[in-house]
């Protein structure tokens, strides 16, 4: 977060916030202001934490956008940071934390102890900084409900792949490359790479990387194609697992070429049958959510069988803020009677275990796994790097979809060398990975 992309965010969100679109105005009055809060949700994921928040009774703004850590960094850097920040991972934090700008977060709901993977620490920095409000299970696959798929690798063709993002597009390729380094290499080794202490051109992580090149190189076209889709599919469609039949050239038609009778007309194939999504993705399906069903992703990576941990995520939330008032919604949102109100609206995960499970088969499956101790929990990576890092990292994962056929280690040491250049004190997270009980 450093440098001239960093002053160049800063001058394109002060204008924005200039333009009445950041924190700048938080309302209310000087008897009773308003917390500030920026978040990721939007849509219908905002809708739906606005109600919780609402039934808190403590006057507030909230802000969502899919660019937290811009929008963040930007009000900081204004000298106006929100009251409380929720991003989705610690990495941006620990900077935070270093410069001393994150305040200890009070009362007993948000100093709760969740244990690994839910509560990272940092070697140098002071702990009880952040609190994890969601989480979400991405060693899982999607497929439609009735059609499960066998239980071995699936070529390219099969999966429905989407590179696009307003905040950082490339990141949904890194979630398959962390989610195969770990069912090759084991949650030891995964967390020594998330954390800085495994070099990235390692043969271990090239073998791995060099599956997901393997995978896009079976049909270059179509790798290219899925770099520029949108992750969540066409807007006001139902995701890509859902949003339409590809025709012969690989582009994709809607479902209004489907006769009458629900029958594909002539030329059209059928749909991609798979997408390697986070437990979020129900959201992209909207009212097609109930025609989903999930599976572990490792039988059906170029990997192959063999479960060896699951990537996870989490949202963190942070007080720069230091006022009562603030820290007291912060506690009661990460409340069990809060979490499991916002699970019953949104079908939303909690990190803690006392919480239970939203209903739903589906559900019920998502929750079993992110509860299952005997298999190790793991951070994703990408969350827990430091910002340039992350970026990096998501250049190369396009830079792999646009010439899948290219060697991958020059790319990977190119990663390294980004990491080389981090500032000396650069904090390193510890707790990354669960251990199976």
């Amino acid at each position: 977060m450093r440098g001239h992309a960093r002053a160049l965010l800063l001058l394109l969100c002060l204008a924005l916030t200039a333009a009445g679109c950041g924190l700048a105005a938080p309302g209310g009055s000087d008897e009773q202001p308003r917390v500030t809060i920026l978040g990721p949700w939007t849509d219908i994921q905002e809708t739906h934490f606005k109600a919780v928040l609402d039934s808190l009774g403590t006057p507030y703004t909230y802000q969502g956008t899919a660019a937290t850590r811009e929008v963040l960094l930007a009000a900081v850097q204004a000298g106006n940071p929100p009251d409380i920040a929720i991003l989705p991972g610690v990495g941006d934090l620990v900077e935070y934390a270093a410069e001393g700008r994150l305040r200890p977060l009070g009362g007993k709901g948000a100093a709760a102890k969740y244990g690994r993977p839910w509560q990272p620490e940092a070697k140098g920095i002071e702990a009880n900084l952040w609190v994890p409000l969601k989480a979400d299970l991405k060693s899982i696959v999607w497929y439609r409900k009735g059609s499960p798929p066998p239980a071995r690798p699936a070529p390219l063709a099969s999966w429905c792949i989407g590179m696009g993002d307003d905040g950082a597009s490339g990141w949904p390729g890194s979630d398959w490359i962390e989610d195969l380094i770990l069912q090759t290499v084991g949650p030891v080794l995964y967390e020594r790479w998330a954390t800085g202490d495994l070099e990235w051109a390692d043969d271990r992580l090239v073998d791995a990387w060099s599956l997901w090149a393997g995978l896009l190189a079976q049909d270059k076209e179509a790798a290219g194609r899925a770099m520029r889709e949108d992750h969540r599919g066409k807007p006001g469609g139902h995701g890509l697992l859902f949003d339409g039949t590809r025709k012969s050239d690989g582009t994709r038609k809607s479902d209004s070429t489907r006769k009458s009778d629900g029958s594909k007309r002539s030329g059209d194939t059928k749909k991609c049958e798979l997408e390697h999504q986070g437990s979020f993705a129900r959201f992209f399906y909207q009212d097609r959510s109930g025609q989903a069903a999930v599976m572990d992703s490792a039988p059906l990576l170029p990997s192959g069988p063999g479960l060896k941990g699951r990537e996870v995520s989490a949202d963190f939330a942070v007080l720069f803020g230091d006022s009562a008032q603030a820290r007291d919604l912060l506690t009661r949102l990460t409340s069990r009677g809060a979490q499991q109100e916002w699970g019953r609206r949104a079908g939303v995960f909690s990190p803690n275990s006392d919480v239970l499970a939203p209903k739903g088969t589906v559900e019920k499956q998502i929750s079993d796994r992110l509860t299952d101790q005997r298999v190790p929990l793991c951070l994703d990576a990408s969350d827990v790097m430091p910002a340039a890092v992350r970026d990096a990292f998501y250049e190369a994962v396009l830079l792999t979809m646009a010439h899948p056929d290219a060697p991958v280690r020059p790319r990977l040491e190119d990663v390294q060398r980004v990491q080389e250049a981090q500032p000396d004190d650069t904090r390193r997270l510890t707790g990354v990975c669960s251990r199976p009980q």
